[in-house]
């Protein structure tokens, strides 16, 4: 059977071998993780150790995993927030604790599989060599980021929207809760992004990287310990791009232990970030429309502490 290697560093000391492989494999159940350990698919310094094993600092970890096999997807009646829907759209406020597309560790209770129930047209798209990775999804939103995204019911619906978000003509704009106020109230973090060789899921600013730029502005600063809700504008689309984005200056996301703080300061099982608004021309009338979708309550019950 095929395998994939991953070698990675230790720079927590003390951190529990198993918890580190997770927050490095993302996708993965913690018993999925024990398995892959206590099977010596993880090394760490060429030793198998227990699943509890601490480090010291500074050990070279060498995981061994098999390939992804292809998944068979299911319909499941899954109930989801519907902001608008017509013969050629669904646009969806997609909560967070929700994966877009079915993957290891996430085989079911997708947004893929729910959207395959609510419209079994799409299971032409699976036949289809154009669509059939698509399978409507024109655009993702991480497993912990809630807001509005857009589903296409049909192939030339599917089409004429990914041309939309490859012409950068959709306005994608989130809200976000930062770590820290940005130096300037009103910024544009033009930083080119790229896969991090070292960590499977992450991505990193990286000169040889994809063109990626984000502009922000702080719209409420008046928060305990310097933290500020700011609204990002996408005006390109990388994985983890905002997160990637406010890291880089110094100003992480808040609930984000990827890419800012490993132990996290508010009780937050999520990154503090929400796609609150999405602007796009129909595929069909070509008619200009604007979705929104307000902040979560359990988000808004946060800003409302840190008054």
């Amino acid at each position: 059977m095929e395998k994939q290697e991953l070698i990675l560093t230790a720079e927590t000391p003390k951190q529990r071998l198993d918890k580190f492989v997770m927050e490095h494999l993302d996708g993965l159940s913690r018993t999925q993780v024990q398995t892959l350990i206590r099977d010596g698919l993880v090394t760490v310094d060429g030793s198998v150790e227990k699943t509890g094993f601490k480090f010291k600092g500074g050990e070279t970890i060498h995981i061994t995993l098999p390939v992804e096999e292809e998944i068979e997807l299911q319909p499941e009646d899954i109930d989801l927030d519907m902001i608008y829907e017509d013969d050629d759209i669904a646009v969806i406020n997609k909560a967070a604790g929700m994966v877009v597309h079915p993957g290891i560790g996430h085989e079911t209770g997708t947004l893929v599989n729910a959207i395959l129930a609510r419209y079994p047209e799409l299971s032409d798209m699976i036949d289809d060599d154009e669509t059939q990775e698509r399978l409507g999804i024109v655009h993702r939103l991480d497993k912990g980021t809630s807001g509005v995204i857009v589903v296409a019911r049909n192939k030339t619906a599917l089409l004429n929207l990914m041309e939309q978000f490859q012409e950068r003509t959709v306005d994608k704009v989130y809200l976000a809760l930062l770590e820290k106020t940005p130096k300037s109230h009103v910024g544009v973090v033009d930083a080119p992004i790229s896969r991090d060789p070292r960590q499977r899921k992450r991505m990193w600013v990286n000169r040889d990287g994809k063109e990626a730029v984000t502009e922000f502005t702080v719209i409420d600063d008046d928060f305990q310990n310097d933290r500020a809700l700011v609204k990002c504008k996408l005006l390109t689309g990388r994985t983890h791009q905002i997160r990637v984005h406010m890291a880089f200056i110094g100003c992480p996301v808040v609930g984000d232990s990827v890419y800012g703080f490993r132990k996290q300061r508010l009780k937050l099982k999520r990154q503090f970030l929400h796609a609150a608004e999405l602007a796009f021309d129909h595929p069909t009338t070509g008619e200009r429309m604007e979705f929104s979708a307000p902040l979560p309550t359990n988000l808004q019950n946060i800003l409302d502490k840190l008054r």
